[in-house]
C-alpha cells in the first residue's frame, strides 16, 4: 500500500473519549539551561492574589528548554522590587537572572502588573514594565512577561503568547464520536472549540494573521477543504473537487493555499489563489505527491513524495505566478521514510516524521548543510509544527495507546507532554506570533 494518509488512517481508527482540559508535564529538561529565579508577585489587595503569575512565567521559561527556574522552596527572599534585592544572596545560589513584581488592584476592577528583570551578576535591571489588564487577561499578561524575558536574554522573540490548534474526539452518551477543532493558549489553557462535526477533521493550518484556520473535513462524506474564521465563526468551503482534497497549508504572504488534490486522477500538489480559487498544478509525477509545506518567503514548497521508491521530502522553487521554477530536488536521504514536513520560520530547518525500524520519530534537518538529527524517542510521532520563533516543535504522539501532544526543543534538550485527562488529541498546529 502506498504511503498516503498513513497517520490519517490511524487517526480515523482512534476515537477515544476526551475532556477539554490540556495539561502539561515536563518530561525532560536540560542541565545546561540558564538558572533563573521568578519570585512570587506581591499582591496589593485584600485576600488572595487573583492569579499566580510567577507560576505561569516559571512554567513558560522551563518549557522553552533554555531556562531552569529555581524551585519556590529554594527562594532565599521574596522581594517585589529591585530596590529590595540583595544581589550577593542570589549570586550565592548561582542564579543568573531574577524576576520580581507585584499586582496592584485599580479602582475600576482592573489591575496594574509591574515587573522587573534583573541581571544578578551585573547588578542591573534589564527590563521593567507596567502592564494594565483585567482579570481575564492576567494569564496572557504572564505570557507577555515571559516573552519579554526570553527576548531580553536570548535576543529572539518569545512564543509564549501564542496559540495552538488541534483536533479532539469526544464520545456522547450513545458512544458516537464528535470531532472538535479547538484552539488553546500555547500552554494548553483557555481552550475554545471553534468547529464541531460528527465526521472526522484533519490538518488545521493557521493563516499568517492568526485570524483563520484552514482544515480538512469529512462532513459531507468525503474529504473537503474549509476555511474557518475564528473571530466571526464563519465557515467557508473552499475545495470540493472530485477525488482527494487534503493537506492544506497557508502561504506566509496569506494569498495562497498549497494542497493535495487528485482531481486529475493522481494525488499531486497544487497551489490555490484564495481570492478567486484559481489553481496552479505544481507536481506532475506518477507517484504520490502530498503534504506541502511553504518556505518562509512563499517562493518554494517542501513536500512528501514516493517517486524515489519510498516516502522522502522534496523541494521545489516557485516563481512569482506560483509556477514551478525547475524540477523538484530531493531533500532527505537518511533512511527509507521521511514525511510530513514543517519548515522553520527562518527557513533554515525542516522538521519531519522519520522512521527508524518500526518507530516513527520527529527529526530535523538543516536545509543547507543536510545535518540531520532525531529529536524524539517514542513509537508513533506525527504532524510536527514549528513554534513561530523556531525554538520548539509541537507534534502528536501516543501515551498508553492514547493520542497526546508533545513538544521538543529544536536541539532536543527539553521535552514536554500536553495531554487530555481522558481521550484523544491530534493534528497540532502552532499559530503565528501575535502582531499586537
Amino acid at each position: 500500500m502506498r504511503r498516503i494518509g498513513l497517520f490519517t488512517l490511524l487517526w480515523l481508527l482512534i476515537s477515544l473519549p476526551a475532556r477539554a482540559v490540556l495539561t502539561i508535564e515536563i518530561t525532560q529538561g536540560s542541565d545546561e539551561a540558564m538558572p533563573i529565579a521568578v519570585v512570587p508577585f506581591a499582591w496589593g489587595g485584600e485576600g488572595k492574589a487573583p492569579e499566580q503569575l510567577d507560576q505561569i512565567i516559571g512554567a513558560d521559561l522551563h518549557r522553552s528548554g533554555f531556562f531552569r527556574p529555581l524551585d519556590k522552596d529554594d527562594l532565599i527572599a521574596r522581594p517585589n522590587t529591585a530596590s529590595k534585592v540583595n544581589y550577593a544572596d542570589w549570586r550565592a545560589l548561582n542564579v543568573n537572572y531574577l524576576v520580581v513584581g507585584r499586582i496592584l488592584p485599580r479602582d475600576d476592577g482592573s489591575y496594574t502588573v509591574q515587573f522587573q528583570l534583573l541581571d544578578v551578576n551585573r547588578r542591573q535591571q534589564l527590563a521593567g514594565y507596567s502592564l494594565q489588564t483585567d482579570k481575564s487577561g492576567l494569564r496572557r499578561t504572564a505570557h507577555q512577561i515571559s516573552d519579554i524575558i526570553y527576548q531580553e536574554i536570548t535576543g529572539k522573540r518569545g512564543a509564549f503568547d501564542t496559540f495552538i490548534a488541534y483536533i479532539t474526539v469526544i464520545r456522547d452518551q450513545a458512544d458516537k464520536p464528535r470531532y472538535q477543532l479547538a484552539i488553546a493558549d500555547s500552554d494548553g489553557h483557555n481552550e475554545q472549540v471553534i468547529y464541531k462535526s460528527r465526521q472526522p477533521m484533519l490538518s488545521p493550518s493557521w493563516s499568517p494573521d492568526g485570524k483563520k484556520l484552514v482544515f480538512v473535513s469529512f462532513a459531507r462524506g468525503r474529504s473537503e477543504i474549509y476555511i474557518q474564521n475564528i473571530l466571526s465563526g464563519e465557515t467557508r468551503r473552499l475545495a470540493e473537487f472530485s477525488g482527494l482534497n487534503s493537506s492544506p497549508t497557508w502561504s506566509p504572504d496569506g494569498e495562497y493555499l498549497a494542497m493535495t488534490l487528485s482531481r486529475d486522477g493522481n494525488p499531486e500538489v497544487y497551489v490555490m489563489h484564495i481570492e478567486d480559487r484559481s489553481l496552479q498544478r505544481i507536481t506532475r509525477n506518477g507517484a504520490i505527491d502530498t503534504e506541502p509545506a511553504w518556505l518562509p518567503d512563499s517562493k518554494g514548497l517542501v513536500f512528501t513524495s514516493d517517486r524515489g521508491g519510498s516516502p522522502q521530502l522534496y523541494e521545489v522553487a516557485l516563481n512569482g505566478d506560483m509556477r514551478p521554477a525547475g524540477r523538484p530536488a530531493r531533500l532527505t536521504f537518511r533512511g527509507s521514510y521521511n514525511a510530513r514536513a514543517s519548515v522553520s520560520p527562518d527557513g533554515k530547518h525542516v522538521a519531519m516524521v522519520h522512521r527508524e525500524g518500526s518507530r516513527f520519530r520527529i527529526a530535523v534537518q538543516n536545509r543547507d548543510s543536510g545535518q540531520f538529527r532525531v529529536l524524539t524517542d517514542s513509537r508513533l510521532d506525527e504532524s510536527p509544527s514549528f513554534a513561530p520563533n523556531g525554538s520548539m516543535i509541537i507534534y502528536a504522539t501516543e501515551d498508553d495507546y492514547r493520542g497526546i501532544l508533545s513538544a521538543v526543543s529544536v536541539d532536543g534538550r527539553a521535552q514536554q507532554q500536553l495531554s487530555l485527562q481522558q481521550g484523544d488529541v491530534r493534528e497540532p498546529a502552532w499559530s503565528p506570533l501575535r502582531s499586537e
